[in-house]
């Protein structure tokens, strides 16, 4: 008997995926939906009368688990990059910075070939990465910082067009390993629905699709993501080693026989001409479409010349994101706030006039400084132009003097801080003699502000990324005294927060425990959380690989030694020292925080020790096979370092034409020397050792 049910319900699940398949990906159904209801539910019928043979893959999952109690982390096999964007300014157009794009990729790879792209819509959803194993779903998460993500399988099963098993491969290979990278969002006719369901029920409305998309895969009970009408486009793969592809067109060709919705915008483009083409014609049709997309994804097309590229630690070399042109509208700037940042400088706010943007209230505006207000010649009453940067943050784009009555006041910077009123300062620049644009409060340890920045920068997701521990929470514990500077967030306890307005046990509870989860950290995330000026995502991780994650090796750096690693310059290097690592108070804090229990785990790179890990190499004159650039980036992502200056670190000196000076003091010093050949020869035994050549980093985001 439970043979036969067996073979029913595979015959069952079959059917089931296939007119899913047709209905939710190739929107072309073959049957009924009633004849589908019955399908489905002689499925769930059959499965509740025998639970021990319900599948992971079974269309049954989508319905929605048991609530989570919170989501667990994950960390991605290859790391999840983000995208530069091009995005035109007042001294460059779009085709400017689209011609320096393509500069810098012909510059890098040594070639003045013209490069072939691919061009895809830019979905504003979210990003999350699939992973099958064996044909079937085990995994899916959030793109979170890059490196680690939130493990949301439940959710992303609830959504129809995500298949939970691939189409069975017709002539093709299908690996045993699958990862994939796609966009989850809502359309623009579920989103109105889903806002009319919330207005009837009288809930809050969703600001825009794209907040729902997230909103929903964020929910602890799946059920509820369940009731979400969200869509899915795959746009990657995260390792196509192994693949039969040659091209990024080859990869959502392929992932299309597997069973995955593409986007039918998506083409190939021979030159920067036709980019520009294509970018116009979906900047046309947008207002069209059935979904919001902000831009046009560019990417090189070769997937060989992907892995030349490869990826800085923040974002591929081979990829662009290109922004529509901002909404602008009309309102009044109605006044000016002073805000003080965690770095004591002080960011005047436009207050305006309430006026939607591309779908987003907007009441406020960053005016950056002084100089910028000069500039614009902005005033106070006056009638201004603002948009949404890159469809995201506002700014006041122009005044309309036409428009001026009179009643304009001159807008000028406070001479005092407005948080602990200590006189404001405008530094010189270094080595010109000329002022910074910011005003800055130097009184960093004591203004009242700029610790309340601190904290709330240190709990963020920019900073540790304690759960529950969001700007409006850090503030009431400043309110109430629970909390003055950055140790204390770790001597927190459950009962003194239970008692807090709004607060209660299960609230207290969950806080201290997410405050404990943060107390194993990497290197990378706690310097970017100290906040250092200077010193985001991609140079903190470049510290991190450099003194391979040790915090000690770090604070006991000298200018000197900074200024040898590849990407840090006398701006960063000069923060990191005498800016913080040689002031007392910031001694005192990393000792306080340590002291708390928090602990710095050694860096470990992905995929474990490679082929030149403790190696430095040093580049001395030109290379005739490749640009400097490309082979720095070559040895870097076999786990190597490179330095500017011949010291005892170093282990090899790579020497091309004219190699200078660099040479003699390396001869000097007994280093091994490597003349194009040599290198390559090295070079290429390394790749054999690590496997497929430069695989892992070509990574689609």
């Amino acid at each position: 008997m439970s043979k036969t049910v067996d073979e029913r319900l595979t015959k069952l699940r079959e059917k089931i995926a296939q007119h899913a398949h047709r209905y939710y990906v190739l929107d072309d159904p073959l049957i009924a939906d009633v004849e589908y209801d019955r399908l489905f539910q002689e499925l769930l019928d059959l499965e509740g009368e025998h639970p021990e043979l319900v599948t992971p893959d079974s269309p049954s999952q989508r319905v929605g688990a048991q609530p989570l109690s919170e989501f667990q982390q994950v960390e991605h096999t290859f790391p999840m990059l983000s995208l530069d964007n091009i995005i035109p300014d007042e001294k460059k157009g779009a085709q400017k910075k689209l011609a320096e794009f393509e500069e810098r990729l012909q510059r890098f790879l040594a070639s003045t070939e013209q490069v072939e792209y691919f061009a895809e819509p830019k979905l504003d959803g979210l990003a999350v990465e699939l992973v099958y194993r064996d044909g079937v779903m085990v995994l899916g998460s959030t793109r979170g910082d890059g490196r680690f993500g939130e493990d949301i399988t439940v959710n992303l099963k609830t959504v129809p067009s995500i298949p939970l098993r691939l189409l069975p491969p017709k002539n093709i290979t299908q690996p045993e390993l699958l990862e994939v990278r796609g966009e989850v969002f809502i359309s623009i006719d579920g989103f109105k629905a889903l806002n009319e369901q919330r207005a009837a029920a009288g809930e809050n409305l969703f600001a825009n699709p794209r907040n729902a998309a997230a909103g929903s895969l964020r929910q602890l009970d799946s059920r509820i993501t369940a009731q979400r009408p969200l869509d899915f486009f795959v746009y990657g793969i995260s390792e196509p080693a192994g693949i039969p592809v040659d091209t990024q067109a080859d990869i959502l060709n392929y992932l299309e026989l597997l069973g995955f919705k593409t986007n039918p915008l998506a083409r190939s483009c021979a030159s920067l001409g036709e980019l520009t083409d294509q970018f116009n014609y979906l900047n046309t049709i947008r207002s069209n479409l059935d979904y919001e997309i902000d831009g046009m994804v560019v990417k090189v097309n070769s997937l060989a010349l992907q892995r030349r590229l490869g990826a800085t630690a923040r974002s591929p070399r081979w990829a662009v994101a290109w922004k529509f042109p901002a909404s602008q509208v009309t309102t009044r700037l109605n006044g000016v706030e002073f805000q003080v940042g965690r770095t004591g400088v002080v960011t005047p706010i436009a207050i305006l006039e309430p006026v939607s943007v591309g779908g987003v209230l907007v009441s406020r505006a960053t005016l950056h400084n002084q100089d910028n207000i000069n500039s614009k010649d902005l005033r106070i009453n006056d009638a201004v132009l603002i948009q949404r940067a890159g469809d995201v943050i506002p700014e006041v784009v122009k005044a309309i003097t036409e428009q001026r009555t009179g009643r304009e006041k001159i807008i000028s910077m406070p001479g005092k801080c407005p948080a602990c009123g200590r006189t404001l300062v405008r530094e010189m620049k270094k080595n010109k003699d000329e002022k910074e644009a910011a005003t800055r409060c130097p009184n960093s340890s004591q203004c009242p502000a700029q610790r309340l920045r601190k904290l709330i920068h240190f709990t963020s997701k920019a900073g540790m990324d304690i759960e529950g521990l969001g700007k409006k929470i850090v503030e009431q514990l400043v309110t109430e005294g629970l909390i003055t500077d950055i140790p204390d967030i770790y001597g927190l306890r459950e009962e003194e927060l239970a008692i807090l307005d709004g607060w209660g046990e299960l609230s207290a509870r969950n806080a201290v425990n997410a405050i404990a989860k943060s107390r194993e950290t990497g290197m990378a995330r706690l310097v970017r959380a100290l906040g250092i000026p200077f010193v985001g995502e991609e140079i903190s991780l470049v510290l991190e690989r450099h003194f391979n994650g040790s915090l000690d090796r770090l604070m006991g750096a000298s200018t000197e030694e900074l200024l040898d690693i590849e990407g840090i310059g006398e701006q960063i290097a000069a923060s990191l020292t005498e800016g913080f690592f040689q002031k007392e108070e910031n001694l005192q804090l990393v000792k306080k925080l340590l002291a708390h229990g928090v602990r710095v785990s050694p860096f470990i790179e992905m995929g474990g020790d490679k082929p030149l890990t403790g190696s430095v190499f040093l580049f001395t004159g030109g290379l005739q096979s490749m640009s400097r650039n490309e082979a720095k980036a070559r040895v870097k992502e076999l786990g190597g370092q490179v330095a500017s200056t011949v010291n005892k670190k170093v282990t090899h000196v790579v020497t091309g034409d004219n190699p200078g000076s660099k040479l003699t003091k390396a001869r000097e010093l007994g280093l091994t020397i490597l003349d194009e050949n040599g290198f390559k020869n090295l070079f290429d035994q390394s790749e054999k050792t690590e496997g497929e050549a430069g695989s892992r980093q070509l990574t689609m985001f």
